[in-house]
């Protein structure tokens, strides 16, 4: 392997967190100082990035793998950080270095003034450095450090104008539904574990022999995997029934909207299944599935996007319909032609965005000049019939909003709400007295209990924990206590995997170190607050981040750490956590699934109600809730 190759191969993960760090560093009057560092920092990873693809082109186009670093290591488990370098990752990494620096230019003239302008160029580097992490990685748990960055870089961008109440709601909804794609990553790693029995990269992915012979042994593992990843890509690119998440993500800066929900962000669900083509390629159900979830989100989106009256929604549902076709390509095989759409479709809604407020204009100034009503004619034929009712549905969706409601969402909320009879004391006595007694029996009466009872006490104990974050997810009134129930649903895992005999003292201190250190900071947070301001109402949005800017990075930051994003152990933790569920433990796999939802979004709208959105002081100025 070349050495040069190798060399600027590493300075492609290095440039954006350099460039990051330096940006956190800068006073935010120093609009210029911002500005220009975004500049170098976006622009040299652009030479650098095209640079390396003319020598890898010269070098024959090899296949590059490095294993980086090493975080945990045992008999059973290995966590590595490993890089890969492909064919597919030249296209994405040609793709991101050139639209990054493009918005990154406009984007300094586009946002003069504003008063969050070093956050949102710290939130776009932050952004890019999860961007490269996801198509640079050779393995699982790298391309899902990156996939974390994105989703809370989401959630900050779409909320960028905090101080109003759409983009705020806006944001918390979709970070509620890439949650689910989180959801199946960890499923995917989980089961991966399993499969393999190690620590699989993409390089061993892409071997048919090996793929085909653990396949055949273990059909089923192999067929969960593949759903899994579906899943995880139909979310991330808005497929149906995920579509409807894009309009709303365009509630961000049109730079913004433009790199993420246009050109690289959304196109993340199309890699992912580039990226594991080899894997499901022969599974018949999967190339199936996927062609009829492209299919119909190409039909859906083209109907709605027809309607719609912003520009901005328009771009948004023709991207989705765009994309649900590339799905089909991947599905069949048609991988160059994917390429090659996937590259143009980029393109032309970045182009579509970024223009879009000029065309608004134009528009609105051309329909006072040549304005022509449309005559009706035949209204009450069948065929106007049929074309009225699509015409309803297209303007209202297809309900795709109210379907994710009533399948995922409202049932969990209706179980919290009949747990809101445990007040504190009440749900402070029954988790004292009932985790004593499970620490007791796990290690006095342990020999005591029948293996036939003893296997069920992992489920037992993990669903008393969601029970307890079912009531934190539904609480309003006391943010104190949802922060504990969260903080609590933790330790309940803990227990609950420490009942497999296999498991290591260290591997629950590393998961516990990174929860107890977040929530101590978050409760103290939450206490110090409430100091400040007497009463932390949090029914609606308060937007205490006005004048409180510190305690809200301190308590978003506590936040990350308790649901697990890499900067703290609990990060390695939970992965530590699923890989001693075995494959026959499907009840105690969804549980700690629907945990590690249900943590992110309690988390993320407590932090939304008491620190974003319009003040709850009358003397700060209040953006009406609607446009």
């Amino acid at each position: 392997m070349n050495p040069l190759l190798v060399a600027i191969f590493e300075s492609l993960i290095l440039i954006p967190l350099i460039g990051f760090v330096l940006s956190l560093l800068i006073p935010k009057i120093e609009e210029g100082v911002i500005s220009w560092i975004a500049y170098l920092t976006v622009g040299l990873h652009m030479i650098v990035t095209w640079l390396f693809l003319v020598l890898w082109v010269i070098e024959g186009q090899p296949v590059l793998e490095l294993i980086e670093y090493t975080l945990y290591d045992t008999a059973n488990y290995v966590f590595n950080i490993a890089f890969y370098f492909d064919i597919v990752t030249a296209i994405f990494l040609f793709l991101g270095s050139f639209l990054s620096f493009l918005v990154t230019v406009y984007s300094r003239w586009y946002l003069h003034r504003e008063s969050g302008y070093k956050r949102f160029f710290n939130t776009i580097l932050f952004f890019y450095i999860g961007y490269n992490l996801v198509i640079l990685s050779g393995n699982f748990e790298t391309l899902f450090i990156g996939w974390e960055i994105f989703g809370i870089c989401s959630f900050l961008l779409i909320g960028y104008y905090r101080d109003r109440f759409l983009p705020v709601k806006n944001a918390l909804k979709i970070f509620t539904v890439f949650r689910i794609a989180d959801m199946g990553l960890i499923v995917t790693i989980w089961l991966s574990h399993h499969l393999w029995h190690e620590n699989i990269t993409f390089s061993k992915l892409s071997d048919s022999d090996l793929i085909v012979s653990h396949l055949e042994n273990h059909t089923t593992v192999g067929l969960i995997i593949s759903l899994m990843l579906v899943l995880t890509a139909a979310v991330k690119s808005a497929q149906i029934p995920f579509t409807s998440w894009v309009p709303r993500a365009m509630e961000g800066p049109t730079p913004s909207s433009a790199i993420f929900y246009g050109s690289l962000a959304v196109h993340l669900g199309a890699f992912l299944l580039l990226r594991t083509y080899p894997f499901w390629e022969h599974q018949v159900e999967i190339v199936a599935l996927l062609v009829v979830i492209g299919l119909t989100t190409s039909i859906i989106a083209t109907l709605i996007s027809r309607v719609q009256s912003s520009i901005k929604t328009q771009i948004a549902y023709s991207s989705a319909a765009q994309i649900g076709l590339i799905f089909i390509e991947i599905a069949l095989g048609f991988h160059t032609l994917a390429f090659v759409h996937i590259i143009g479709n980029a393109f032309l809604r970045t182009y579509q965005l970024l223009v879009s407020p000029s065309v608004v204009t134009y528009l609105i100034r051309d329909q006072f000049f040549n304005f022509v009503p449309i005559e009706y004619s035949d209204k009450d034929s069948a065929f106007k019939r049929i074309k009225y009712s699509i015409y309803l549905l297209s303007i209202k969706e297809f309900n795709l909003d109210s379907f994710i409601y009533i399948i995922l969402w409202n049932p969990m909320k209706w179980i919290g709400r009949k747990l809101n009879f445990v007040s504190e004391g009440i749900a402070g006595n029954f988790v004292t007295i009932s985790y004593i007694v499970g620490v007791l029996w796990l290690l006095i009466a342990k020999d005591l209990i029948p293996n036939a009872v003893y296997d069920y006490f992992p489920a037992i104990f993990a669903f008393i924990g969601l029970l307890l974050l079912l009531r934190s997810f539904t609480e309003r009134k006391s943010a104190k206590l949802s922060w504990a129930l969260v903080v609590v649903n933790h330790l309940w895992i803990a227990l609950a995997i420490s009942f497999y005999p296999e498991v290591d003292v260290i591997e629950v201190v590393i998961y516990l170190s990174g929860v107890i250190f977040t929530g101590i900071m978050g409760y103290a947070c939450l206490d110090r607050l409430t100091a400040l301001e007497q009463r932390i109402d949090w029914n609606d949005y308060q937007g205490h981040v006005y004048e409180h800017p510190f305690l809200a990075l301190v308590f978003l930051i506590a936040c990350l750490g308790l649901m697990g994003f890499p900067i703290t152990p609990t990060f390695l933790g939970v992965d530590l956590m699923f890989t001693h569920i075995h494959t026959d433990q499907v009840d105690l796999a969804i549980i700690l699934a629907i945990d590690f939802i249900l943590i992110g979004l309690s988390l993320v709208r407590m932090y939304s109600r008491i620190f974003l959105g319009p003040h709850v002081k009358d003397y700060h100025s209040i953006p009406y809730k609607s446009s």
